[in-house]
């Protein structure tokens, strides 16, 4: 798996709006300790309101990454950039990446990053060497974060989830498996970056044998209602063997996001469908909660979709970010444990 050394250095580049700096948003929300800084070019327009540091400062302040925090259309590294990047290498910051081509495909990083010794990790990249699934039921307890859709919550309540949990006192570990994810955890498996016959074996590998009270929380991806990435879904699925599933839902959402050909299921058609195919290497996989993304809702409007969500499928609902998740965690938690 990947494994990134922190805190970070985020750099931000030229990009002119936020839609391009998820990444930089999701480090700063999920993991502020692990954030020195940012650096930004001239004409930068995004600000994450941390203290600005070149490469060298930042190291100096204990920076040991410099994250590419943003993505540029496109995805490619833009050559403008490279100077920069440099920059961190010299400073001897390794260079962590989200972008689709590789650190090491640009000569002059490859060449600065073996003379100074620092690591390249293009976190879209698997890993070498991934075995296939083999189906064996491993010691601990996991968790998986599931959607009607894609792009609706899953990495956010996996990370509330987990961070629950601990503060609770239970034994947990956030796995992650998107790039944004990866970063925030430190480590983690870029799983839409696995081929699919390998996608069983690389969550096999994310989740191994634990202690019998200990949780991986794993972030899901995709959605078994996509027509493009429910491959990817299914496989994560098999391999993280889940004792409990949380399924994801942003209420008002009619038709698959981008996809207006195919609809949203009903919750309670979503839970049966995902149950089903949990229980081939799970037999006991059920859901045990429903997550709802209701940003675009006034506090009414989610109050009620709350009360919807939870008068349709008899599970506890509740908004990752909005409304507390103590009794949820504490509820399912025991219920499983008790069961095991």
């Amino acid at each position: 798996m990947h494994a990134i050394r922190k805190p970070y250095l985020l750099f931000l580049g030229d990009v002119g709006s936020d839609i391009f700096a998820k990444t930089a948003h999701g480090l700063k929300d999920w993991c502020p300790d692990d954030c020195v800084a940012q650096w930004r070019l001239p004409d930068c327009s995004v600000d994450l309101g941390l203290q600005e540091l070149a490469p060298q400062a930042a190291a100096a302040a204990g920076a040991r990454s410099l994250v590419i925090a943003v993505a540029p259309i496109g995805g490619a590294l833009p050559p403008h950039w490279i100077p920069a990047i440099l920059a961190g290498i010299e400073a001897g910051l390794d260079i962590v990446s989200g972008m689709h081509g590789t650190l090491a495909a640009v000569p002059a990083i490859a060449e600065a990053a073996r003379r100074k010794g620092v690591a390249l990790h293009d976190v879209r990249q698997a890993p070498a060497g991934i075995p296939i699934g083999t189906g064996r039921k491993r010691t601990g307890r996991r968790l998986l974060t599931i959607g009607t859709d894609c792009a609706l919550g899953k990495k956010y309540t996996a990370l509330a989830i987990a961070r629950e949990m601990q503060r609770q006192g239970i034994s947990a570990t956030f796995r992650a498996t998107g790039q944004t994810g990866i970063l925030i955890a430190g480590g983690g498996i870029p799983i839409d970056a696995v081929i699919s016959d390998f996608v069983a074996g690389a969550a096999e590998i994310l989740s191994p044998d634990a202690p019998t009270d200990h949780w991986d929380v794993i972030e899901g991806q995709g959605s078994l209602f996509h027509p493009a990435y429910a491959a990817v879904t299914l496989g994560l699925i098999h391999g993280s063997q889940p004792d409990a599933m949380i399924l994801c839902h942003e209420p008002g959402r009619e038709r698959i996001n981008g996809y207006p050909d195919f609809p949203v299921p009903a919750l309670t058609a979503a839970i049966r469908h995902f149950e089903n195919c949990a229980q081939l290497t799970n037999p006991a996989a059920r859901v045990v909660g429903v997550s709802l993304n209701t940003s675009r809702l006034s506090p009414e409007q989610r109050a009620e979709a709350i009360r919807a969500a939870m008068d349709e499928t008899g599970l506890p609902a509740f908004d990752p970010v909005a409304t507390s998740i103590a009794d949820l965690v504490r509820s399912f938690a025991g219920t499983l444990d008790h069961a095991a």
